[in-house]
């Protein structure tokens, strides 16, 4: 499965996702008038700009929930291997979660981040899910020898979160 993500004003974006109803397009926005558009699909994007990505891994549907979450990971290329191996050996605890919707690993196409994808069905399903046990399982190598954090040589820079609301 193939995914891309264009970013623009939710005006914009939002007549986009208009001229096309027969494909599978989420509308997100964060504060102000941000937006970003999801295009998930087997075939190419409609997007003229944006970033290209491969599904790795997923649960789920977008569609179902309201409260989106991108962890923004940047990977050297000699990282690759062993952080989509660390990601095909995790604990598939959070699909469990009260609230969960949905989650896409995402591998870059044309840049250097991969992207860690949840939704939920609202904001206070992620903030639940990051105070339980299973968000402390699924980090628990985090911080020690052990954990991808760890291996400074695999990262580029720091990761960021970025956040949004879905727009049905």
């Amino acid at each position: 499965m193939n995914f891309f993500i264009t970013y623009g004003t939710v005006e914009f974006l939002q007549h986009l996702k208009e001229q096309h109803p027969e494909e599978k397009l989420y509308l997100l926005h964060k504060e102000g008038d941000q937006g970003c558009l999801l295009h998930e699909t087997t075939g190419e994007t409609i997007f003229k700009e944006g970033h290209n990505y491969e599904v790795l891994d997923y649960v789920g549907s977008i569609a179902d929930g309201k409260y989106v979450v991108m962890n923004n990971i940047a990977v050297t290329d000699e990282g690759r291997p062993l952080f989509e191996s660390r990601f095909n050996q995790r604990a598939r605890l959070i699909e469990k979660e009260p609230g969960f919707a949905a989650i896409r690993v995402l591998r870059p196409l044309s840049n250097d981040t991969y992207i860690i994808l949840t939704a939920w069905e609202e904001e206070k399903a992620f903030t639940d899910w990051q105070a339980s046990q299973a968000y402390n399982q699924a980090h628990k190598k985090r911080g020690t020898s052990e954990g991808v954090d760890k291996q400074p040589a695999i990262f580029l820079r720091p990761s960021y979160v970025t956040s949004y609301h879905v727009i049905h």
